[in-house]
């Protein structure tokens, strides 16, 4: 379309300035279109605002604040392998052979059935019985464990328990259920109102925010932090007041008749001494090549963060190393001692004595005790 007649105005913006301010920034077709008093403020509205922002690194390599106040320090390397070599310091699943208590002189056979009893009655209790299972095993630990151990394996095994009973105590029947009542309430249908308890009995014992401690709540919780605690440190008196060779002769005495519908119970008993052997091993191998790189005195804070996986991997690979390592002599040492496949055919000496003694009575005493408390206890205590 062709138009003579037609002008198209046009605007030319003035180049900014060196000392450009409110005032020239202002296009002079705004200026024509809007009058002068609606930009007489512009210049006091507008502010000169400074960014200073600056970062430097020493030729030292020495950072500056900001880099020291991350969170590195607290999950060094070094803290983390002494953490590993304290915790493997103790015994764990070990025999203590001093000082001798009574629990030593007692018969494996009687501790197996000990260990079984007391990870079934956790479960088939009542709560009064559990928390009584678990003060009598902490009363046995400290009685027959030195100081240091038993402190050491109760921290840990109360505070694994006292988790679990807090996260399954609040989360198992924690939320209150958003569901509405199906029946039509008492008002509508003319029927009485329930009379209230008399005795006191109450669903929710504690409320926490939208948290809630109920009765199935606190069933739960008991049973799964007793049965823990039951079974991780009768396991640990076991072990520590029994030789490898007595559990092996106790778990061969109980495992005998099931020869007959074929379970190869000499192969079983092998294994289960080569394991409990094998344990010591393990534990002493771990804490080993920790200290050996704690006593190296790495500066962790001058690593990068592929260098300080490379160490922690080859920790690991040198754990395995001499692990298979210990193996492949535990190996040849039976092979010269004239083992050759046939499990039923190598002689295990298994150095027990069957004879039963005093203690043993007394301990059988214990668990029929135990054992009938256990059974009355839901009859009884409501």
């Amino acid at each position: 379309m062709n138009c003579t007649h037609c002008t198209i105005q046009t605007v030319t913006f003035p180049a900014l300035s060196a000392r450009a301010s409110s005032k020239t920034l202002i296009s002079p077709f705004l200026a024509q279109v809007y009058p002068k008093s609606t930009f007489k403020n512009a210049h006091q509205t507008l502010k000169l605002t400074r960014f200073k922002v600056s970062a430097s690194l020493d030729n030292s390599g020495d950072t500056n604040n900001w880099v020291s106040r991350l969170p590195i320090g607290a999950l060094s390397g070094d803290k983390i392998f002494k953490l590993i070599s304290g915790a493997t310091a103790s015994p764990i699943g070990q025999f203590i052979s001093s000082p001798t208590t009574f629990l030593h002189s007692v018969d494996p056979r009687i501790k197996l059935i000990w260990l079984l009893a007391l990870v079934v009655l956790p479960a088939r209790s009542h709560i009064v019985m559990r928390f009584g299972l678990v003060v009598y095993i902490a009363l046995l630990s400290v009685l027959v464990l030195p100081r240091h151990v038993w402190m050491d394996q109760l921290g840990r095994v109360s505070l694994l328990s006292g988790i679990l009973f807090i996260t399954l105590g609040l989360g198992s029947d924690g939320v209150p259920p958003l569901v509405q009542m199906r029946t039509p309430p008492p008002a509508i249908t003319g029927l009485p109102n329930l009379p209230m308890s008399l005795s006191g009995y109450s669903y929710l014992i504690m409320k926490l925010g939208p948290l809630q401690f109920t009765r199935k709540g606190l069933s739960v919780a008991s049973t799964a932090a007793c049965l823990t605690f039951t079974v991780f440190q009768s396991a640990s008196l076991c072990l520590a007041t029994t030789t490898p060779e007595q559990l092996a002769f106790a778990m061969r005495w109980f495992m005998l008749p099931l020869r007959y519908i074929g379970v190869p119970v000499a192969e079983i008993t092998l294994t289960l001494l080569l394991s409990l052997r094998f344990i010591n091993l393990v534990f002493d191998e771990v804490r080993n090549v920790s200290l050996g790189i704690v006593s190296r005195r790495i500066k962790w804070k001058q690593l990068t963060i592929i260098e300080t996986i490379d160490i922690f991997a080859s920790y690991i690979r040198r754990i395995f190393k001499n692990i298979f390592s210990h193996a492949e002599q535990i190996s040849q040492a039976m092979i010269v001692r004239g083992f050759r496949g046939d499990s039923n055919s190598h002689k295990i000496y298994f150095l027990s004595d069957s004879s039963i003694g005093m203690a043993d009575f007394v301990s059988l005493l214990c668990l029929i005790g135990v054992v009938g408390a256990a059974l009355l206890s839901d009859y009884y205590l409501v």
